[in-house]
């Protein structure tokens, strides 16, 4: 299984970092939607190494799909064909008031930007006549003044980020593959993704798990560690939209009050409310080997490659090295 990190550096300094994780051994770089813009340390990055990249992901409901359709057409040439296209639909407070931009039922408008960055893609590189017409967008102008030609790499795939069945189900659908939300367990992924899933349409679609990973060699590695997760464990927790995940493991009780503390800013009672058990579910925990069994044993059989995340905490080179081996 090949590993996929978090590109953690700001745009100036993406070039050096990723020289630093390529050279540790891992497979691939993603950026997420987070302080700074999504694609630009990508691009930073496609001129320093030569590995794969991704956005993981992109929120594409503020954005026109012939926006995203340009930005990724571009970062495939520049990483000679290993990007990929990271799509996901953020939540309704955020789309509105972060973003300023509209709000729908998400699942029907990621399957309209999905199939109408795809259409762009394939007028591009076939040379057909644009004709996407949604509910949502349109798109049916392409002078040729503005098409950048036939990718010599073929246009980039294009993913989508999902936790919901809906959103699942769509993937399959409409996407080349399903980003597996960080947040979920091990029961959640088996007894509610895949099956939301299906049988993709597509015969080359991938599933691409994500783990929350607290890691460490020694008994303060491993403490600084599982609070760094725990702070995020207790993020995702506290909004409605994960709470499903809590549900299937009998814990939907700890996500109102996640909620409630969330609203008042008091991080430190959200993460008492983050037991061993729930850590140890809902992340990665031990050393790098242990880690690596972890992930294999709940992904090994639907996957090929896994995104690692490690959240507040600084994960030594030497160790995200060893993940990336032990899992290889």
């Amino acid at each position: 299984m090949l590993l996929d990190v978090q590109l953690d550096a700001r745009p100036d300094g993406a070039a050096d970092r990723a020289r630093e994780l390529v050279g540790a051994g891992v497979a691939g770089l993603f950026t997420f939607e987070g302080p700074h813009d999504v694609f630009l340390p990508l691009a930073a990055a496609a001129g320093a190494v030569r590995t794969d990249l991704m956005t993981n992901v992109a929120i594409a409901m503020p954005r026109s799909p012939m926006h995203l359709a340009h930005t990724a057409w571009d970062l495939q040439l520049m990483s000679g064909g290993r990007f990929r296209l990271g799509l996901g639909s953020q939540i309704k407070p955020h789309v509105e008031n972060r973003y300023g931009a509209t709000w729908s039922p998400p699942a029907a408008r990621m399957r309209e930007i999905v199939l109408a960055v795809k259409a762009i893609l394939a007028s591009w590189q076939d040379g057909t006549r644009l004709d996407f017409r949604g509910e949502h967008t349109r798109h049916t102008l392409m002078p040729p003044t503005f098409v950048p030609g036939p990718n010599p790499f073929s246009p980039p795939p294009v993913l989508l980020g999902a936790l919901g069945p809906l959103m699942t189900r769509t993937a399959g659908e409409v996407a080349d593959g399903l980003l597996v939300m960080p947040f979920h367990s091990h029961r959640h992924f088996r007894e509610r993704t895949l099956p939301a899933l299906g049988t993709p349409a597509s015969p080359t679609f991938r599933v691409l798990p994500q783990a929350i990973v607290a890691m460490g060699r020694t008994p303060e590695e491993q403490h600084a560690a599982a609070l760094g997760v725990r702070g995020l464990l207790a993020f995702y927790g506290s909004t409605p939209a994960y709470r499903p995940v809590l549900e299937v493991e009998g814990w939907a009780d700890v996500q109102p009050e996640l909620n409630r503390l969330s609203k008042t800013g008091d991080v430190g009672a959200m993460m008492e409310l983050v037991t061993d058990d729930m850590l140890h579910t809902l992340a990665v925990v031990g050393t790098p080997e242990e880690c690596a069994a972890e992930i294999l044993r709940r992904f090994g059989d639907v996957a090929d490659r896994v995104c690692a995340y490690f959240p507040g905490y600084a994960a030594p080179l030497d160790q995200v090295g060893a993940l990336a081996r032990a899992l290889a």
